[in-house]
């Protein structure tokens, strides 16, 4: 006897249901016959909250950013295109590009860093001594020109290592070191073992840096940051909110730097709100 199905969907009570309906048939000369039974499956109702963001509360946001505002926006901005300019280490500029990315505001300077990265990229090798012994530069080094799609190898660190490949002991109170060398270690590529074994010694040292120090408040909040989900892998504008309230901490901020931050922040989500009034 052949045996026909088919899904009839229907909503109750907020949920989503599809009922099967199975069927057999069969024919003779002076009848049809049909059997029906019914399988009602219930899906699973993710019962969400409704939202807080009502059409009302939508329509009453207002955008306080006004002309003076861009105007002051535009003029920090030239002043730091000013900064990527006149500075001449390049650790220094490795430095800076590294605060503006996490800040949010590389994109408005694509094309100075894009240059800068370009000319260390270039003279790399014959422009080692800058970065001779220091971890620090070299992770740094390392982590910006890959993320931008620049060839480095990762031997670059075999330095650092003893013979047995672990990360020499003379660096295990090199904390800022090992942090930028943790945050680099996520940018490897297929085949690594350097990095991947350099990742978890760093790891544990730093958590144990965590254990026993709290001398520098700025770096045990980037370690502690780093350790519970890496640069890497974050949202960069959720970053860049959460790294605007810890730059303000830090003793060695930029001025400019950080009002720019905050200013260009909230420009940017005014525009957004503006959006999301418009298209509600």
């Amino acid at each position: 006897i052949p045996i026909h199905s088919k899904w009839k969907s229907f909503s109750y009570n907020g949920s989503s249901f599809r009922r099967l309906i199975v069927f057999s048939t069969s024919q003779s000369d002076t009848t049809n016959k049909t059997s029906i039974e019914d399988v009602t499956i219930t899906r699973r109702s993710a019962n969400y909250h409704p939202a807080i963001w009502d059409y009302d509360y939508v329509q009453s946001l207002r955008n306080d950013f006004d002309e003076s505002y861009k105007e002051r926006s535009r003029k920090l901005k030239e002043e730091v295109r000013m900064m990527l300019g006149n500075v001449v280490d390049p650790l220094e500029k490795l430095e800076l590009i590294d605060t503006l990315q996490r800040l949010g505001l590389s994109y408005h300077f694509e094309a100075e860093i894009n240059n800068t990265l370009k000319n260390i990229s270039t003279d790399r090798i014959s422009t080692a001594a800058w970065k001779k012994d220091n971890l620090y530069a070299t992770a740094l080094e390392f982590r910006l020109l890959r993320q931008h799609g620049y060839k480095v190898d990762q031997d670059v660190f075999t330095y650092f290592m003893d013979d047995v490949g672990n990360i020499k002991s003379s660096l295990n109170q090199d904390f800022k070191g090992l942090l930028n060398l943790y945050e680099a270690s996520y940018l490897l590529l297929e085949g690594e073992t350097m990095l991947e074994n350099a990742r978890e010694l760093a790891a544990k040292l730093l958590k144990q840096y965590l254990k026993e120090n709290n001398d520098h408040e700025y770096l045990s909040m980037l370690v502690d940051h780093a350790l519970e989900l890496p640069l890497h892998w974050r949202m960069p504008r959720l970053e860049a909110r959460w790294f605007i309230d810890e730059y303000e901490k830090n003793k060695d901020k930029n001025p400019i730097i950080l009002e720019l931050a905050i200013l260009d922040y909230n420009i940017v989500q005014s525009i957004h709100q503006e959006d999301l009034r418009y298209v509600s």
